[in-house]
């Protein structure tokens, strides 16, 4: 339940109708994030009702300090003007200060910050997050990507990094599975035609941002190499226009970049799934051969796919990651660039 959202609780009787609350029989408005919740009972047995914008117990006039329905309505009545909320919802409410001490440094979150800071909490309160791991073998994938890298960058002047390869695979995976594409809307479902697939991106300011590849079927794979590289380009430049960071329907993270084995990355909105791609390691793995299985150096990786509980469930969230997986372990070590 979010903070503008919790419910307003006298006396173990309460109820809540969007932002308007009835207490005993006696209905009045709060606007979103002036949130009163019961705190109790206390140490003495008493219910401390606490005004969670404010920081201010309310006094109870009932029997033995009880928090009544006069008490809040007389409260309300009272409260200072302009104590207004965060327009997202109570986001920037701690529920627990935070402590500052002697010697602290204390830094202002820029606007970037404030705004991912509310997506995220948007997205933890809309959607119930579950997260399926698959791991992959992509010893394929390494070793054509180490044959063809140098003559693909003298050829094409761009460096083939793996993450054309996970949207190529993603892409493929969506196709294999058209109701991971889909937006929540209501009660209605929304399945998108387009595969617009977003590439969570860091920035040098320590910030994030989420260019997408739009159409992203529509490009070979020097195509997509080519619309990632100039999108992570002009991300860290400072130099995305709107349309460039618009209309998602899936997004990717290659939190292997920092060394991250796996993660469990948070949806973004309205979008009902993200895939985390982790580091790739070499480990001993048992493979098939024509005489019998073998222990061999393999290079592996771990997929991360968080997705919306509401509209999608275990087996297909699992058995999209998995369809992922597979697309990159049987990749063509043949195949030209």
């Amino acid at each position: 339940m979010s903070i503008a959202q919790t419910l307003l609780s006298v006396e173990g009787l309460s109820k809540s109708y969007g932002g308007v609350h009835a207490v005993r029989g006696v209905s009045f408005a709060l606007k979103a994030g002036e949130i009163l919740a019961l705190i109790g009972p206390n140490g003495a047995g008493k219910s401390t009702c606490f005004d969670m914008l404010n920081g201010q117990t309310i006094p109870g006039s009932g029997q033995e300090g009880r928090v009544t329905k006069k008490d809040i309505l007389r409260y309300v009545e009272h409260r200072k003007p302009g104590a207004a909320s965060p327009a997202r919802g109570g986001a920037a409410i701690p529920l627990v200060p935070a402590s500052i001490s002697a010697g602290d440094e204390i830094i202002q979150m820029d606007r970037m910050r404030k705004i991912i800071a509310e997506r995220m909490l948007d997205s933890r309160r809309i959607s119930p997050h579950v997260t399926s791991f698959v791991e992959a073998d992509m010893t394929n994938i390494v070793f054509w990507r180490n044959k063809v890298k140098s003559d693909f960058q003298k050829r094409e002047g761009e460096g083939l990094t793996y993450t054309p390869l996970f949207v190529e695979a993603v892409m493929l995976a969506i196709k294999d599975y058209p109701m991971i594409n889909i937006q929540v809307d209501g009660d209605r479902i929304i399945r998108k035609k387009e595969i617009n697939i977003g590439m969570a991106v860091a920035l040098p300011s320590g910030n994030l941002i989420v260019p997408v590849i739009r159409n992203a079927d529509q490009f070979n794979l020097t195509g997509l190499t080519k619309a990632v590289n100039d999108l992570v380009r002009r991300a860290r430049d400072n130099k995305l226009k709107p349309d460039d960071v618009a209309g998602g329907t899936f997004t990717i993270s290659n939190v292997g970049t920092f060394g991250n084995v796996m993660g469990t990355p948070i949806i973004l909105q309205p979008q009902v799934a993200i895939l985390a791609f982790g580091a790739i390691q070499k480990k001993p793995a048992v493979v098939e051969t024509p005489y019998g299985d073998a222990i061999a150096v393999r290079h592996k990786m771990f997929l991360s796919h968080s997705y919306d509980h509401r509209v999608v469930d275990g087996a297909l969230g699992g058995s999209f990651v998995r369809r992922v997986a597979d697309y990159l372990e049987r990749f063509d070590v043949d195949r030209t660039i």
